[in-house]
């Protein structure tokens, strides 16, 4: 059943812009997480730390903004840090 209330309409036009805009920036992380696997899947480690470098910043700030979570942001950043360290070892 539809809303007739305008607050509650406004809330759910709201709601539906921060869904497109969350799944962006998520979207955006999981293709720069992809960049680093890829590039240490080639042992390149000078392109694997500049992706590692973009990812960072890409989690850092959705962190921040509330769009994942700060453990999971956390353990992506650690995950992908141990599989860029590794290349060297």
């Amino acid at each position: 059943m539809a809303t007739t209330n305008k607050s509650a309409e406004k809330a759910n036009r709201q709601g539906e812009k921060r869904r497109i805009h969350n799944k962006t920036v998520k979207t955006a992380i999981r293709s720069s997480a992809k960049k680093v696997a890829t590039a240490a899947e080639g042992k390149n480690k000078a392109e694997a730390e500049a992706a590692l470098k973009d990812m960072v910043k890409r989690i850092d700030t959705a962190a921040r903004k509330g769009i994942v979570s700060k453990n999971a942001a956390a353990r992506k950043k650690s995950r992908m840090q141990r599989l860029v360290n590794s290349l060297t070892a």
